[in-house]
């Protein structure tokens, strides 16, 4: 063979690293506080009163339940016994819903949480 020259071949390689550093931390927590809070609602209230109308007349069938504006009229009779049957109506039971507005006030203990966040400068690596 002729006379050779060997030359070496150099080759370089470069990487890189990667690593966690802490630089700071925060802590977050909660705070529940009690703190009185007054409620305030408007109640509907509703009642009834009943009247008893006595009519003492003679009809000739039974009256049907009806309604007169906010009266409830349930009709009452009786079968008396004369030379031949009649419905005489004995009286009418009035029936009235009434209803009143109420204000309803009432302290009462809620609790709110809060978070509290701290923060805390480090320089540590992991």
């Amino acid at each position: 063979m002729q006379n050779e020259t060997v030359i070496p071949l150099i080759v370089e390689e470069s990487f890189l690293e990667k690593r966690q550093k802490i630089t700071s931390r925060v802590r977050v927590s909660t705070v529940t506080r009690r703190c009185e809070q007054l409620l305030s609602e408007a109640l509907v209230c509703q009642s009834v009163q009943v009247e008893r109308v006595l009519i003492g007349k003679f009809v000739d069938e039974i009256p049907t339940v009806r309604q007169e504006g906010d009266t409830l009229i349930v009709p009452v009779v009786d079968e008396v016994l004369i030379t031949r049957r009649r419905l005489l109506l004995k009286e009418e039971v009035r029936v009235r819903l009434i209803r009143r507005l109420e204000r309803y006030q009432r302290s009462a203990i809620v609790r709110r949480q809060e978070a509290v966040i701290e923060s805390h400068k480090k320089d540590k690596e992991v």
